[in-house]
């Protein structure tokens, strides 16, 4: 299958948290390494692309999510790019008509931990924060990973953000940028 979805929770965490996990998972987890990206989310009512400069890896590419973030269960569509044509990328994708543009630089730091990717981040939108994921071939497996997503956040004493906290938190950040 060419596309793959994404099962992805979210939480908003304290920097002591944030230290906390990442000694957890430094010690028990496989250290996928550091992934900052300075990011351009084109967000539309019904989808958002990404346009990633992959920072730490030194690469690009563009993403594209059949849904807005607070879904937790997005089609996920990727196209590497050279980090030359980013530039390119960001003003063609402009010109689309996106209710929102919002520039962010994210600093992250990825693991696997008992099936799980899990990013832990730091941006100025969201502050000290992870994301949870699996990717899965069809919503058919997205009851299994969303239980072992909630699995794996209990056990590291995370509390997840539902679909309606991720939508009024990131509907206030969108509202911000409208006003630029």
């Amino acid at each position: 299958m060419l596309n793959l979805i994404e099962i992805e929770k979210r939480a908003i965490i304290s920097e002591e948290k944030y230290n906390e996990l990442f000694l957890v998972l430094e010690k028990q987890a496989e250290d996928l390494g550091e992934d900052d990206k300075d990011v351009c989310f084109f967000v539309f009512s019904d989808k958002m692309i990404k346009v990633c400069n992959n920072v730490s890896a030194q690469s690009a590419k563009i993403v594209y999510k059949s849904g807005k973030i607070h879904n937790s269960a997005l089609e996920e569509i990727e196209i590497k790019i050279d980090q030359q044509d980013i530039e390119k990328a960001i003003a063609m994708f402009s010109n689309l008509g996106a209710e929102v543009i919002i520039q962010s630089f994210q600093k992250r730091h990825n693991y696997l931990y008992n099936g799980v990717e899990i990013a832990l981040k730091y941006s100025d939108h969201w502050g000290y924060h992870l994301e949870m994921e699996i990717m899965v071939n069809s919503m058919d497996e997205k009851e299994m990973a969303e239980k072992k997503i909630l699995e794996v956040a209990n056990e590291l004493g995370v509390e997840l953000m539902t679909d309606e906290q991720i939508l009024a938190f990131t509907g206030k950040i969108e509202n911000d940028y409208k006003k630029l």
